[in-house]
């Protein structure tokens, strides 16, 4: 019976996850052309930004973002871009108050590397620091990252290692408390934070 529960909940937020990705792909359209043009218009360097993660079993796997720091600024050690960053772009800034930079995402969830509602995916070099201070990180690595989370909508931004630790917790009840209405709640969340523009 409790197969039978965790298969029909799988199917479920499989089609959670396509529906609401194709149904903001093509609201988005315009919101799309307006930024891939600003973006051109207002630098150099590509439109579309790319990063390795980790995912579903610790398996890496390319994101993608709209880009918001000025080119030829993410190489070297990888850095966390945080809200005072001044490689980030004007463009960018709004971008990311309003989680523009991550309607890419949504092309990962297509390609089936992350799902709507998860944990946001880490860069590998960060992960290794995590889990010697707290281990239970690799738990999170059992299901899909997400283009949002509840650590996301409860505690924000995390900009350095310790805070990526407290946010963990919130996603770790997430992991035990999954569900459909759960997602939809997260979900609600982040629409009402993306309204007020209190993203990064």
């Amino acid at each position: 019976m409790n197969s039978i529960v965790k298969i029909s909940g799988h199917i479920l937020k499989m089609i959670f996850d396509y529906l609401v990705t194709f149904l903001c792909l093509i609201f988005l359209i315009p919101v799309i052309v307006i930024l891939t043009i600003s973006i051109k218009l207002t630098g150099n360097g590509p439109v579309i930004y790319s990063q390795k993660r980790v995912g579903r079993d610790g398996k890496p796997f390319v994101i993608y973002k709209f880009r918001t720091l000025h080119f030829n600024n993410e190489e070297g050690i990888p850095l966390i871009s945080g809200r005072e960053d001044k490689r980030i772009t004007a463009l960018g800034r709004f971008m990311r108050k309003h989680k523009f930079d991550e309607i890419p995402n949504f092309l990962n969830v297509l390609k089936g590397d992350m799902s709507i509602i998860g944990p946001r995916p880490e860069q590998q070099f960060y992960i290794n620091q995590i889990v010697k201070i707290e281990p239970r990180y690799k738990q999170l690595q059992l299901i899909k990252p997400g283009i949002t989370s509840w650590g996301q909508v409860k505690y924000g931004y995390a900009s350095n290692v310790d805070e990526m630790i407290k946010r963990m917790e919130y996603d770790l009840y997430y992991l035990e408390n999954r569900s459909l209405l759960f997602d939809l709640k997260i979900a609600i969340y982040t629409i009402v934070i993306i309204c007020k523009g209190q993203g990064i």
